[in-house]
């Protein structure tokens, strides 16, 4: 697999295409899926050319290692945690499984667009734990988790759609850690159109290329599940979550993006707000 991968997605109409873009969803034990639902509906309602998940699906907390050794690393196994994944992957799918499968009953075309995930370093988490102890290689695997026939690109190697780079976040080269600032600086430190997840924020920025009429956005959007992480706090939660769909793609790097919240997604299709929904887990 290339570390930079570009996709040859262009029409033959040369249409504008349609990219919808989920966010971290950090699926793990003892969390609910409804979410998932709401978004792999959309996502069939709406029938973009191209699904894009930015990474960390997979939470991994039996493998983290920032708060190993505390009382609420207590009980955390690595299998639970693989299938929590595979079980919100599957969530996330169903409704396109579903739609397809109604499809094919009625002998009518399926709906089949491109369909990648950029895997984060939550996932990343597994191929480390592998490395830094060898005896477990073969055991601890990528293997383990299920994309169900997603394209799948590494931790940090970008995928370019239709002139748009996306990846789960994008490392300074002199550091390796990711770049920090606002969305407008990354910009201009990356040079092209991206979209990253990784920040639980939302930030969007746009600049036009002097003498050349060409647009290009930078999009860090990295949250899309419904809870709060005890290591962000009570302030670090108040974020944005959902999903981000890109109208007008032209394959330039150029798009219209349109921001849908979880709480849009849960009154679409549970007639109530997140809040009240999520009350009875939370």
């Amino acid at each position: 697999m290339d570390a930079w991968t570009h996709t040859n997605s262009s029409t033959s109409s040369n249409e504008p295409r349609t990219h919808l873009i989920i966010p971290d969803t950090q699926a793990k034990p003892g969390m609910p899926t409804d979410h998932l639902y709401w978004i792999g509906q959309y996502m069939v309602d709406l029938q973009p050319d191209c699904v894009v998940h930015l990474g960390d699906h997979f939470d991994m907390p039996s493998l983290s290692t920032w708060d190993h050794g505390t009382v609420q690393f207590e009980g955390r196994r690595y299998v639970e945690d693989i299938e929590a994944g595979n079980l919100g992957f599957r969530a996330l799918c169903s409704a396109m499984d579903r739609h397809n499968e109604r499809q094919r009953h009625h002998k009518k075309a399926v709906w089949s667009p491109e369909l990648h995930i950029t895997l984060g370093n939550h996932e990343h988490r597994v191929t480390r734990t592998a490395n830094t102890d060898p005896k477990l290689v073969g055991l601890v695997t990528l293997a383990d988790m299920d994309f169900r026939g997603w394209n799948t690109h590494e931790f940090l190697s970008p995928v370019c759609v239709d002139g748009i780079w996306y990846c789960h976040y994008w490392p300074n080269p002199m550091s390796g850690k990711p770049y920090g600032g606002t969305a407008l600086a990354r910009l201009k430190q990356i040079g092209h159109t991206f979209v990253q997840g990784h920040q639980q924020t939302l930030d969007y920025a746009i600049r036009f290329l002097p003498g050349t009429g060409q647009q290009q956005f930078g999009l860090v959007c990295g949250a899309s599940y419904p809870w709060a992480e005890d290591y962000k706090g009570v302030q670090g939660n108040h974020h944005w979550r959902g999903i981000v769909v890109l109208h007008q793609v032209e394959g330039d790097g150029s798009a219209d993006p349109m921001f849908v919240s979880l709480d849009y997604l849960c009154r679409r299709y549970e007639g109530v707000r997140l809040s009240q929904h999520f009350r009875k887990v939370f």
